[in-house]
């Protein structure tokens, strides 16, 4: 089967692999232990792999937490952030997001507002009906443009005098559109608002340097870059005082500088070490093959009647490839069975699964939903790979 899914998970690298399994066989000690060799090897590989991780950020060591993924980061850093400065700061109690952001920014924010409910929600009568919980926080959702961009302009027309954080995604997941986060960076900087932007899907594929991309905060997960799943970062901003202040996510220990506590999986740390320290090594390599793969499929795509791309700019990740397929009798659920056996594709996020896609939805195609096509490379696709994928649209459609 050839894999065109990379933006759900990528496959792990080799080289992650073995750098992992001593971990998980002879290395099995506990970070937080003391002075005996297992103990302070597992430290040293933790501080190690956080090293190489801040390396492919642009930042300091000191300003990496592991968490378990780049939603447990988002979640962390926005009820952190806004916790901390609604109840210990200045009281601001407002932040922005986008209406075509990842699941875990969006339910996060939807949350904090008081209007995210589930099918055991005790908000929830016995008759259906829903009731606003009124959480202390207000969430305002911007509309993106016509390729999905969140533009600095709809920021800063969101801005109110209680707001405390913007969170913007930097590389779309579904449409790979790059959205300006360095002037939405300049207006929060100016106005005493943090920001926060989920990194997920640039990370690996595009060089990133949150200082001078202005970021507060940002979240990431190895298993984009082809490391484990289960194990990602959040960066927090550090100045001449450490850290600045968030309220801890996890609490018990002091792992993490005590912003989440648990025994740390250090083989999945390793990993994500690895993976990292790879993605650095191979950053310009990659890049460009990446580039020739993705305008040898996009060529292909133009010369076939009916495909057209989501998002047809420049403003776009090479290797995240969202098409629209504009035929009558297509459904892109029923596409991808049929090939399921020779290609992996999506409709979409893998964390929207069984409903439509808010982004597609979000960039005015609402009504083409049933008709979108994800194809995702990876470092590992091969030109015969997208010939393949080519040859089956033009055949299967």
């Amino acid at each position: 089967m050839i894999y065109f899914d990379n933006s759900a998970t990528s496959p792990v690298d080799e080289e992650v692999l073995d750098a992992m399994i001593p971990y998980l066989k002879e290395e099995y000690g506990n970070p937080s232990s003391k002075y005996y060799c297992k103990a302070v090897n597992a430290y040293h590989a933790v501080e190690q792999a956080r090293d190489s991780v801040a390396a492919l950020l642009g930042a300091k060591p000191e300003e990496i937490i592991f968490t378990s993924g780049a939603t447990e980061s988002t979640n962390f850093i926005i009820k952190g952030y806004m916790d901390y400065r609604r109840y210990y700061g200045d009281g601001k109690n407002h932040l922005i997001t986008s209406a075509a952001e990842h699941k875990a920014t969006l339910n996060t924010c939807k949350y904090l507002n008081g209007d995210l409910y589930s099918n055991n929600d005790p908000t929830i009568s016995l008759f259906g009906d829903k009731k606003r919980v009124d959480r202390g926080y207000e969430a305002t959702f911007v509309d993106v443009n016509e390729i999905g961009e969140v533009t600095a302009e709809a920021v800063l027309d969101a801005v109110r005098p209680n707001t405390a954080l913007v969170s913007a995604i930097y590389v779309n997941n579904e449409t790979g559109t790059i959205s300006d986060v360095a002037s939405i960076a300049d207006i929060c900087r100016e106005r005493d608002i943090a920001f926060h932007s989920d990194l997920t899907q640039a990370v690996g594929k595009k060089r990133i340097n949150v200082h001078e991309m202005g970021l507060d905060y940002a979240s990431c997960s190895a298993h984009k870059i082809y490391g484990p799943k289960g194990i990602g970062a959040a960066y927090l901003k550090s100045d001449d005082y450490g850290i600045q202040p968030i309220t801890a996510f996890m609490h018990g220990g002091e792992q993490e500088y005590g912003f989440r506590g648990g025994t740390l999986a250090v083989h999945d740390i390793v990993g994500f070490g690895k993976a990292a320290e790879i993605a650095v090594r191979d950053e310009v390599k990659n890049e460009e093959r990446l580039l020739v793969l993705d305008r040898l499929l996009v060529d292909g795509i133009k010369e076939i009647p009916d495909l057209s791309l989501t998002n047809p700019s420049e403003k776009r990740l090479p290797g995240i490839v969202s098409i629209i397929v504009d035929r009558k009798d297509f459904n892109n659920e029923r596409f991808i069975k049929k090939i399921s056996g020779q290609v992996a594709l999506s409709t979409g996020s893998a964390c929207s699964a069984g409903e439509p896609s808010h982004v597609i939805k979000a960039i005015g195609l609402e009504k083409s939903v049933s008709k979108i096509l994800r194809i995702t490379i990876n470092k590992f696709t091969s030109k015969e790979d997208i010939e393949i994928l080519l040859e089956l649209l033009k055949t299967n459609l």
